[in-house]
């Protein structure tokens, strides 16, 4: 199976990309390796996952997702890193009772003790 985090006409499984990471049998070694792991997390409804990831500066108690709403399309635009922080530019699609919706964003991560947390949105690019 495709992962969800890469386009349609790619053909890079889940378990080989983001499946491993949400297993825990490795860790994501950049920024952008985490938001794609991130996405595929929304995508898939680990909630879990989502709440490990994020900077424990920012993290939320809990996290709900959106009833009935499918991610299916991320698009990277752009990533770059400086030492210890990065910034994740993207584009993300969903549908939500028959109605799409695009995440435009620019992330904030940071690595602490060799680990990439997220961190917050910069802004909405959009």
């Amino acid at each position: 199976m495709r992962c969800p985090c890469r386009k349609v006409s790619e053909t890079v499984t889940y378990e080989a990309c983001c499946g491993r990471f949400h297993s825990g049998a490795a860790i994501p070694e950049t920024a952008e390796q985490l938001m794609r792991s991130r996405y595929s997390a929304f995508a898939k409804t680990l909630a879990g996952y989502l709440l490990d990831t994020w900077h424990a500066s920012k993290r939320p108690t809990k996290f709900d997702f959106e009833p009935e709403c499918e991610w299916y399309m991320l698009k990277i635009t752009s990533h770059t890193t400086e030492g210890d922080s990065a910034t994740v530019v993207f584009s993300a699609r969903s549908r939500m009772r028959g109605r799409t919706h695009e995440l435009n964003e620019a992330s904030r991560f940071v690595r602490e003790q060799g680990r990439w947390y997220y961190v917050e949105a910069l802004h909405n690019t959009a």
